[in-house]
């Protein structure tokens, strides 16, 4: 079996009996080896225990007092952040039940390279044993930042990262750890080399055809569908459209800011100008495989998903709205 993303980390996380990951001692520590936590040479005393003392027992108990006494606020600010996010944590059974708590109740002062790295593990146990690695590449838009150009007809997704070249260090302390080679040019995902993608595939240095009606659409919808199947425990069919005509837009969930900006003005009757429209990347239609999971004042009308660019072309694929935008009933009792 191929495996792949060897940066997430979840090497270091258990299993629970219903698939869900478990936080271990060692998944933890990773977080307290990042370079923003180590302490420089002229930190404080309390600092430079707090750490070490993290890394010996990464669940010991911290409180407010133990990072006010820190010397310097940058630290102190650092600090505050990790040891919530950790709290977090701790506070559920799994990493899945984590992450929807966060969305749910406000992501509040989580950084957000720590929810993408959460989106991240969680995406590798939900792909766990997938061998198509046009899926995988799709998957990477959930977490990765991406620059979206026309090239040839074709509509192509890069890593925002890898092609502007300021990805100077690693997105995990593991990458280094590893010994993950560092990031090679940019080749569109094929036929001719998606025999490769499992080696490269902590390089994020391959980028997708998101042009409509081909492969790449397809295989993000199934991602999509995965997804909501994981962490919400609702069958969905999700597939990819070329257009719609006259469409009922009574229900819709914007994949990111200007997916939610172009839905809103649909939803209020306005007509899209070219521009606008010219930022749509992506538009998918949502089934529930169990209609009494749906809403009552949703009842047979379509869910459309929207999937768009900002105007510097970048795309920024937020897949927590999947789990608070949904018009599923009694959401609050799936965890």
């Amino acid at each position: 079996m191929n495996d792949f993303w060897l940066s997430c980390g979840h090497h270091l996380l258990d299993r629970d009996d219903g698939g869900g990951l478990v936080v271990t001692d060692e998944f933890l520590k990773a977080y307290f080896a990042r370079p923003e936590l180590a302490p420089p040479p002229e930190a404080c005393t309390v600092e430079r225990t707090l750490h070490a003392a993290l890394l010996a027992d990464p669940r010991r108990p911290v409180t407010p007092d133990d990072i006010a006494a820190m010397a310097d606020a940058d630290a102190r600010e650092n600090w505050r952040l990790m040891i919530a996010f950790r709290n977090r944590l701790l506070q559920h059974k799994t990493l899945e039940g984590a992450y929807v708590a966060l969305v749910r109740e406000g992501l509040g002062g989580t950084p957000p390279i720590f929810l993408n790295q959460l989106v991240h593990v969680i995406l590798h146990n939900v792909l766990d044993g997938c061998d198509d690695p046009l899926e995988l590449r799709a998957a990477e838009l959930f977490f990765r930042p991406q620059v979206v150009t026309l090239h040839e007809g074709s509509l192509l997704a890069a890593d925002e990262e890898t092609i502007s070249g300021t990805s100077t260090t690693p997105v995990s302390p593991l990458v280094s750890m590893l010994g993950l080679p560092a990031a090679s040019n940019i080749d569109v995902l094929g036929e001719h080399n998606v025999g490769s993608y499992f080696e490269r595939s902590d390089q994020f240095d391959m980028a997708l055809d998101l042009t409509a009606g081909r492969d790449g659409l397809a295989a993000l919808a199934r991602v999509l569908a995965r997804w909501v199947r994981h962490v919400l425990a609702v069958e969905v069919v999700v597939e990819p459209l070329t257009e719609v005509r006259d469409a009922n837009l009574s229900w819709y969930v914007g994949l990111d800011t200007e997916g939610t900006r172009i839905g809103d003005l649909l939803w209020n009757g306005e007509t899209l100008d070219e521009a606008t429209g010219g930022r749509i990347v992506g538009l998918f239609h949502l089934t529930f495989r169990d209609p009494a999971m749906v809403a009552p004042s949703v009842g047979d009308d379509p869910v459309f998903l929207i999937l768009a660019m900002s105007s510097d072309r970048t795309l920024r694929l937020k897949p927590q709205n999947l789990v608070t935008g949904l018009p599923i009933q009694h959401l609050e009792a799936i965890s």
